[in-house]
């Protein structure tokens, strides 16, 4: 018997334990920032959290831009899907929402990871979602065309297809196609969205991103 084969398999069950526990904690310092606020100005349930990456993090117009909902900004810049599933619990269930709308998945892509692991990270969200707020719906709007990650457009496209298509299996998921018409005539990013980075998005970037989320917050 080659007792170093459990041996190694043991080992490196604990390394990805470690990496798997690093990485969440990374985020620490901001999930304690929402810890604070919630307890400082106590959750509102039946509304509506955005949670995800930087693109909800920089939103900073999102109670203007949807004025007469109560909206909730959850996002926290460079978190990929998982680590939104992760944190549940602090993110959402302390808002008993109607709907939750979520970004990412962007830098998943960008760090390496498969449109098919997207879609499980996007499944289990919804899984928590669901569980914990049967009646409530998940609105994810769509991988954008960031020109500085436009070499990675063939899994932001698969991405956004296998989401689109998990959605459509539940009328309690909505997929939001913010893609096509950040795109100009020749199927290119349109920069004018865009700040200088290539990445984040410009008051005209937001503006397309609301009236393609406003028609879904509707009661």
């Amino acid at each position: 018997m080659n007792l170093f084969r459990p041996v190694a398999a043991l080992l490196a069950l604990a390394l990805s334990v470690t990496l798997a526990t690093a990485a969440s904690d990374k985020w620490q310092k901001d999930i304690d920032a929402f810890i604070a606020a919630d307890a400082a100005k106590p959750p509102q349930p039946g509304g509506v959290v955005f949670v995800g990456s930087s693109s909800i993090r920089m939103w900073k117009t999102l109670a203007d831009d949807f004025a007469g909902t109560h909206v909730v900004n959850r996002g926290f810049g460079g978190s990929q899907l998982a680590d939104s599933v992760h944190y549940f619990d602090q993110l959402v269930r302390p808002h008993a929402p109607r709907t939750v709308v979520l970004y990412a998945g962007d830098n998943d892509l960008w760090s390496g990871k498969s449109p098919e692991t997207v879609l499980a990270d996007f499944q289990a969200f919804c899984a928590k979602v669901h569980e914990a707020f049967p009646q409530a719906r998940v609105a994810y709007i769509a991988i954008k065309p960031s020109p500085s990650r436009w070499k990675i457009r063939e899994q932001m496209i698969r991405t956004n297809e296998l989401i689109a298509a998990e959605c459509a299996q539940d009328p309690r998921r909505v997929f939001i196609d913010v893609f096509t018409p950040m795109l100009d005539a020749d199927g290119q990013p349109r920069p004018e969205f865009y700040i200088k980075d290539m990445l984040h998005m410009n008051a005209a970037g937001y503006a397309v991103w609301t009236r393609a989320v406003a028609p879904v917050l509707k009661p």
